[in-house]
């Protein structure tokens, strides 16, 4: 996810207008990449009699500055359970993800705007009448890469599948199964999180609810580094929970999100249970550790290879349940934010999304302030504005 160091800078863009003079021309005009998502994109034909024209470039430099919206959570409230967040700097935009491809863009974090579903058809190498569960979407060199879950509940061999596309919006091209469960030993092999760490090497973590792994892909992110599943099923890692042979354990976790600060990997994992509506115990826990593979500790020095242990960051109150399965972006001022869903306990009929500023003490721990969903106007993300 991009970082903005330097606060205070004057980004300049530069807009092209072309000037075209002409006795017999004419002119179209094709959409650019600032258009809405949505706008139908058609080919535009150049006339059959062609004429000499003259052209005058000119380049003028637009200021852009930073602004806040004020928000009240839930941000978006419908539906949107295990969100993902990308910035996408050719559009100024800010993309969120949910289960079942769920698309929905923003340039303040307020006003939302509804985008197609990743696929029209949701991959069918899994399970029969499984769903698509917890996309996560990053960027890797010059694609975004989607890392998907297909499942079904108490599903024996759910799998991890990759698409990829050139805009967060679309369109998605499925590249298909990267593992199942059974192939890499792993039980409930859903909710994936990857990211870059700082040694260049690509990782994922996944896992839920038993034991949570860790393995290295390509450095395009789109396989295995080790080739296939077989071989990954030896020389994956374990970084939290049990091994995959417990049953399941409600002490255990799910939902893994990774980010690098000052020289250490925070591992954001949600436990408790996600999906009980009001009576949802979901809620998230952090520990940290200065190399990707771990070992990680919490704040108490506990390692995670154990159930109920992690540093509490985000619990539920009288307004939320069940908040959790959390995704992190870094503003245009460098302040980290959480977002995540959570059931509103006055009708705990649907996940909605939430987001909150996370706060880091002396000793270099995240936090929320107050430990809960914030349910009052708040300050909200550092966003670049183009008046």
């Amino acid at each position: 996810m991009p970082s903005f160091h330097n606060s205070r800078r004057l980004i300049l863009l530069t807009m092209v207008l072309l000037v075209m003079s002409s006795c017999q021309s004419e002119v179209s005009s094709m959409p650019t990449d600032s258009q809405s998502s949505n706008a139908t994109t058609s080919e535009v034909s150049s006339s059959d009699q062609t004429s000499e024209t003259t052209s005058t470039i000119t380049s003028v430099s637009i200021p852009m500055e930073i602004r806040r919206a004020t928000y009240t959570n839930p941000i978006y409230d419908f539906d949107f359970p295990d969100p993902s967040i990308v910035y996408d700097e050719r559009t100024n935009q800010y993309f969120v993800f949910a289960t079942g491809g769920q698309i929905i863009s923003s340039t303040d974090l307020v006003t939302w705007q509804k985008h197609n579903y990743a696929f029209t058809t949701i991959p069918q190498w899994g399970t029969t009448n499984a769903g698509l569960w917890a996309p996560h979407v990053t960027r890797i060199n010059d694609q975004y890469v989607m890392y998907y879950s297909l499942s079904t509940w108490g599903d024996p061999n759910p799998g991890i599948g990759v698409a990829t596309a050139p805009r967060p919006n679309g369109p998605w091209l499925d590249r298909g199964e990267l593992f199942r469960s059974l192939s890499i030993g792993v039980n409930n092999s859903i909710d994936p999180v990857v990211f870059v760490a700082e040694t260049g090497k690509v990782f994922m973590i996944w896992g839920s609810m038993r034991g949570n792994y860790i393995v290295e892909l390509t450095s395009d992110g789109l396989s295995l580094k080790d080739g296939d599943a077989v071989v990954a099923s030896v020389t994956k890692q374990r970084i939290a929970g049990f091994d995959t042979s417990t049953d399941w354990h409600v002490g255990t976790y799910e939902g893994s999100y990774i980010q690098y600060r000052n020289g250490y990997y925070y591992l954001f994992l949600s436990t408790g249970t996600c999906c009980e509506g009001v009576s949802s115990t979901y809620r998230v826990v952090v520990a940290r550790s200065q190399f990707a593979m771990g070992p990680y500790f919490d704040a108490s020095g506990r390692s995670m290879l154990n159930a109920n242990v992690g540093t509490l960051i985000l619990d539920r109150n009288n307004a939320f349940a069940g908040p959790g399965h959390n995704a992190i972006i870094t503003d245009a001022e460098g302040v980290t934010w959480m977002f995540y869903h959570a059931y509103k306990t006055a009708t705990g009929n649907a996940r909605v999304l939430l987001m909150d500023k996370i706060l880091w003490d002396e000793d270099g721990w995240p936090y929320i302030e107050g430990g809960t969903p914030s349910n009052t106007p708040q300050q909200g993300m550092a966003y670049w504005y183009q008046p």
